[in-house]
């Protein structure tokens, strides 16, 4: 499967008023991609087309609700339209409630599964008949950690997440049955430093915050771009996610041990904030467009993310790390003796 180089792509971010969104539309812009975004809010995608436009980037925006699927087939139409095709799709938008299963109303938990896991439907089914006409491209979901191992909380958003890992398996299966050259990557992010933590409806008493560490929303940027050239089944970013992802393979019972001892208290800041304060649930934040939350000073590196960047050296690190391994247990049984 061979896809076009990010210099010759024609680019749909859904999602990208702010946060991740917005700085992967910022960066498919800077290599040379044509790129039209998209989200509820058009005060902020017009700042954004701007800000492309700025240093020489081709950008168009288009105001819809991911809720919708007519106004999410609209996306895909309006870039076809505007550049007369589409290469890679970028579905990023999400919504969060933080707050105890029993204290989640229906209607609230339906609206998360609404725009959490069917506008990451609706977002497949209209990207994939221009994809299809293409001959190739790219389907790129953001979903998070929480696809693999659900947090406190976060019962509906985890729940959602689930779904779009379920969806993308069958979707990635039936498209190699019928040899339709399309990847299909799920992006899923540790906590990440984006105003998330800001936009969430909470019924904690106070702002919520991610389990630390946080990693820069410019490393999944990276992982996005990396998986809009290079087909690429998953994608982890941050080591944290890679090590609870282990953790709930070898055991999700321990799993629940570190949640209960960590994943209460550390989910909620020392910030007062009641139900009704401002949060993107059902109309988006006017303020907040920024690309960085307001955690950086406890932002760390990741190192397992350049790995899956350079499968050679990934390899390599492996095969190192066995032949150590294979070293040390053969000295061990030799000193035994």
């Amino acid at each position: 499967m061979q896809l076009k180089p990010i210099n010759q792509q024609v680019v749909a971010v859904v999602g990208a008023s702010s946060g991740i969104g917005r700085v992967t539309a910022l960066e498919f812009a800077k290599r040379g991609a044509k790129v039209l975004v998209s989200s509820r809010s058009e005060s902020k995608l017009k700042s954004l087309v701007e800000e492309i436009r700025s240093f020489g980037g081709e950008a168009t925006y288009f105001v819809a609700d991911v809720q919708v699927f007519e106004q999410v087939k609209a996306i895909a139409d309006k870039t076809v339209e505007v550049y007369g095709r589409l290469d890679t799709w970028v579905h990023l938008p999400a919504i969060s409630l933080f707050a105890l299963f029993d204290e989640v109303t229906p209607e609230e938990f339906e609206r998360i599964i609404d725009v959490n896991l069917m506008g990451q439907v609706y977002g497949a089914m209209a990207a994939l008949l221009h994809l299809k006409r293409e001959g190739r491209g790219a389907l790129i979901h953001l979903s998070s950690i929480e696809g693999r191992r659900a947090l406190p909380y976060q019962s509906a958003y985890s729940a959602a997440k689930h779904g779009i890992e379920g969806f993308v398996d069958a979707l990635r299966v039936e498209l190699a049955h019928e040899k339709i050259p399309i990847s299909v990557t799920s992006v899923k992010p540790a906590v990440i430093n984006t105003p998330f933590w800001n936009n969430a409806r909470t019924k904690l008493g106070v702002k919520p915050a991610g389990i630390p560490p946080y990693y820069d929303p410019r490393l999944v940027a990276d992982a996005i771009l990396y998986a809009a050239e290079h087909p690429t089944r998953d994608f982890l970013v941050g080591d944290a996610a890679r090590a609870l992802d282990l953790l709930q393979r070898v055991s999700p019972a321990l799993a629940d041990s570190l949640l209960l001892l960590i994943g209460f208290n550390l989910q909620r800041s020392d910030e007062p904030k009641s139900v009704d304060a401002p949060n993107n649930f059902y109309q988006p934040v006017a303020e907040e467009d920024r690309i960085d939350g307001d955690f950086s000073n406890q932002v760390i590196p990741s190192i397992t993310d350049w790995l899956d960047k350079n499968p050679l050296l990934q390899w390599g690190a492996i095969a190192g790390t066995f032949a150590l391994a294979l070293l040390a247990a053969q000295a061990f049984t030799t000193n035994e003796r």
